[in-house]
């Protein structure tokens, strides 16, 4: 068969590929990006679809706009502004299929093949197939605990006048950063100096551990004038909710976010309005700080077990900064006292102790670091953590 040209520029995921190794068992696995189903609010779930069907049976259940179910764009512009974005009228987002379907859709309106695309140094590895699937020319940002570092991303941009600069401020994935609140207000005062649109990725900053993180891009947008209409917003319910509910949101200039429904009616008319009456009766029963005070706790208590056991099992051989909220910790093989520096042969080695992670290298768009590795903390309780850590371990020595 003819495929299309655009199919040369993409692979198979990298993690994706690795699942199909995961069927081992008594196997722990790190690898995922995914929350713990255990955690998820079953019952509030199932109470909020029964009034979906009970009080707007023929709305839950027949076609709907491509911009979103009207309630649940009401009770998303509601969610937001308790999250300090204050002044996004329901109108001023649209509803996705999940948060990915937003990158696809910016994707679609905004890039064309060639243009120029800057990205974290790692980044979420979809985003990076996402947008070279459009043809885009990726161009890595490098980060470090502060998130990305603004003033080599000046120098990018001013070389290379990028279509858009794509970040995942709080918590990234893979790397676990939060952006610095001064480097946040300075990623918006480039976006109106350069007039380049920042696309801010959002999913897992309701996940914080103790402390909030700083505002949202969007939340500061206010503060640095005109950079509000430079700026797209992706935000999602898969990581605090439910990602089987596949309810996404993105908020952005009038006219992107025309062309971004126009594209999405294409692509499959509108989200699920089961789904988008479902979380919208969910979000207005005021279930969720509840939720994510629990999925905070629960996550806390494993992050800080997994940090603990690396330290213990593996000590100087890794260098890793301990998340301050999220679903990863973000890990570089250092190769103190001899042991192995490279995270695709310990990822095999690894398989065969019985524990698996996902190697650092598919993150980067550029200049790959095969030292790295991500490991999630999301779905092993406590004393799996501490096993698949030890196992790791032993995977390291060989």
């Amino acid at each position: 068969m003819q495929f299309a040209d655009r199919l040369d520029n993409v692979e198979t995921s990298a993690i994706r590929e690795l699942f199909k190794l995961l069927g081992k068992p008594g196997i722990i696995s790190f690898a995922g990006g995914f929350p713990d189903s255990a955690m998820f609010d079953v019952e509030g779930i199932r109470e909020a679809s029964a009034r979906a069907l009970a009080e707007e049976p023929g709305a839950a259940l027949q076609y709907g706009a491509t911009e979103g179910y009207e309630p649940l764009r009401a009770q998303l512009s509601a969610f937001m502004s308790e999250k300090g974005a204050r002044d996004v009228a329901p109108g001023e987002l649209i509803v996705t299929t999940g948060s990915q379907q937003a990158l696809d859709l910016l994707g679609k309106t905004m890039i064309s093949p060639g243009d120029k695309v800057i990205v974290e140094g790692p980044t979420f590895l979809a985003t990076i197939q996402c947008f070279r699937l459009y043809g885009a020319e990726l161009i890595s940002a490098p980060i470090d605990g502060d998130g990305v570092n603004t003033d080599a991303l000046e120098r990018l941009i001013a070389e290379h006048r990028p279509k858009l600069v794509y970040l995942i401020p709080t918590f990234g994935n893979p790397s676990g950063a939060t952006l610095s609140l001064a480097r946040r207000k300075k990623v918006l005062e480039l976006a109106v100096k350069y007039q380049t649109l920042v696309v801010e990725d959002d999913p897992y900053g309701d996940l914080y551990f103790g402390e909030a993180p700083p505002p949202s891009l969007l939340a500061l947008s206010h503060e640095v004038a005109g950079s509000r209409a430079l700026l797209a917003h992706c935000g999602s319910l898969s990581k605090v909710l439910s990602p089987g509910l596949r309810v996404g949101w993105l908020i952005a200039a009038p006219e992107l976010l025309a062309k971004a429904t126009m594209c999405k009616q294409f692509s499959d008319a509108h989200t699920s309005t089961f789904a988008q009456a479902t979380a919208a009766q969910y979000l207005k029963a005021g279930r969720m700080p509840a939720t994510l005070a629990h999925v905070r706790a629960v996550y806390a208590e494993r992050a800080q077990a997994m940090g603990d056991a690396l330290r213990a099992e593996l000590g100087a051989a890794v260098d890793f900064v301990q998340p301050r909220g999220g679903l990863f910790v973000w890990a570089r093989l250092t190769g103190a006292g001899g042991v192995l520096a490279d995270g695709n042969v310990l990822a095999k080695r690894a398989i065969d102790q019985g524990v698996a992670f996902v190697p650092g290298a598919p993150f980067f768009c550029a200049q790959p670091d095969p030292a790295t590795l991500r490991l999630s903390f999301a779905t092993a309780d406590v004393a799996k953590i501490r096993e698949g850590v030890a196992r790791l371990g032993a995977a390291l020595r060989g």
